[in-house]
């Protein structure tokens, strides 16, 4: 299941619940027994096994070496 990150607006804590996704809207009481709280919006990030990005292209052949100057 899901966890969901929320803050108490009465005392400043942040704590998590977790819950079934069908559930994720319902409200929170924190663990100081306050009701006056908001769900946090969380980032989910993931790590695959997919192609490697190509690489930046080099200096083009007779081009400049950088810095807006020719060597």
């Amino acid at each position: 299941m899901p966890n969901y990150s929320f803050r108490c607006r009465s005392c400043g804590d942040t704590f998590d619940v977790t819950r079934p996704m069908a559930r994720a809207s319902d409200p929170a009481v924190c663990p100081d027994g306050h009701d006056d709280t908001v769900k946090l919006l969380t980032t989910f990030g993931t790590v695959g096994r997919g192609a490697a990005p190509a690489p930046a292209p080099g200096p083009a052949a007779g081009g400049c070496c950088g810095g807006g100057r020719c060597c």
